[in-house]
């Protein structure tokens, strides 16, 4: 049981936790009612040729359209036009789902059009098929009858018998993971702030001690802490630009510390690329963008719901009424199995009230 892919049920979603010797290697959360899209197959519908944008956008049947980058090779479409295509990127950052071209064989195609509204025409892998594949070795641990449901048949060799808690160091460093303050190696520390733009990481030190001088010492204090920190932008799956600020080295010194950050993004399966360092001395790194990051998902409105119905599963199980704003509350009008989940778990029916009082993104256990 060294490598293990922990399934922890809660209301709503799935806690995915793989652990190798005890420690957390790697993280996601798996929401049934939310679904990212990426991999599903989908009989679409050129709505609007964008050509400043370099593609176009189309219906799906979702909320929202999906964006179609066009290589130059590809036929020209036209407005209306029915295509299949394949989902290759979530929803994330205020911006709809990305696609490409696909046929059954995977080759670039632009179909004959179809008869028919746009509509899902194959899924892709659940997060748990995702991380099961990167990790193939892992075996599956299952806490609930809930969570051993929704193995899919490919993996059920894999699942050990019996239920299986979290154990509870592993359950805290998940926990950790929603908290912008990470403690690092040698007494460093970071605070990770998402903005629409970028993701900033400020690398904090205290004040060096010892025989060595100070830049030295803080030089080897921030290599040292290095793959630590490439383990939780993995394990929250921020991507996109990210810029990371070192703690208490001279910018002249740097540059020095771009090979460390090279060999720590190797284990990576996302292959981030760091472009080096600017001329204010921080670490420029880009990491593609395929699923919306930690802090996105658990501050969205179905994260905060979520979060709502977690809570009183846990920690309140005695709860009959949730207040919530009016963005709660369409978050789990749109998620009805999992409010049937909280239910389920504490044995009774639970009323879950519109609270004009509250901000759209707030809950509390009592009428305000």
């Amino acid at each position: 049981m060294s490598l293990v892919l922990h399934v922890v049920h809660y209301p709503g979603e799935m806690h995915l936790a793989v652990t190798e010797q005890g420690e957390l290697v790697d993280f996601a959360l798996w929401r049934p009612g939310a679904p990212d899209h990426v991999g599903d197959c989908f009989h679409a519908r050129v709505e609007a040729l964008v050509p400043s944008m370099g593609g176009a956008f189309v219906d799906l049947g979702l909320d929202t359209a999906g964006f179609l980058p066009l290589p130059k090779d590809v036929p020209p479409l036209t407005q209306g036009q029915a295509i299949t295509v394949v989902v290759t990127r979530a929803a994330q950052g205020g911006k709809g789902v990305r696609v490409r071209l696909a046929s059954p064989d995977g080759a670039p195609t632009t179909d004959t059009p179809r008869q028919g509204a746009p509509r899902l025409i194959a899924t892709g892998p659940t997060p748990l098929e995702r991380l099961a594949a990167l990790w193939p070795a892992a075996s599956l641990a299952v806490d609930s009858p809930a969570a051993a449901a929704v193995v899919p048949p490919a993996l059920r060799e894999r699942r050990l018998p019996g239920f299986h808690a979290l154990p509870e160091d592993i359950a805290a460093a998940c926990a950790a993971l929603e908290e912008p303050e990470v403690s690092l190696p040698g007494g460093l520390s970071a605070t990770i702030t998402p903005t629409p733009a970028l993701i900033a990481i400020d690398m904090d030190a205290p004040p060096a001690q010892g025989v060595l001088p100070k830049q030295t010492a803080q030089y080897a204090a921030n290599k040292a802490a290095l793959p630590a920190l490439m383990s939780q932008i993995r394990l929250r799956n921020l991507s996109g630009a990210i810029i990371i600020d070192p703690a208490g080295l001279a910018i002249r010194k740097r540059q020095a510390l771009l090979a460390p950050v090279q060999e720590a993004l190797q284990a990576d399966p996302l292959r981030p690329r760091c472009l080096g360092v600017t001329a204010l001395g921080l670490i420029e790194i880009l990491r593609p963008r395929v699923l919306p990051s930690l802090p996105e998902l658990l501050g969205s409105a179905h994260g905060r719901a979520l979060a709502a119905l977690r809570h009183i599963v846990t920690h309140a199980p005695g709860t009959t009424s949730l207040y919530v704003g009016s963005r709660i509350l369409h978050a789990l009008e749109h998620d009805p199995q999992a409010v049937a989940d909280c239910t389920h778990a504490i044995g009774h029916g639970l009323n879950v009230v519109l609270a004009p009082a509250l901000p759209d993104l707030h809950w509390s256990l009592k009428q305000p």
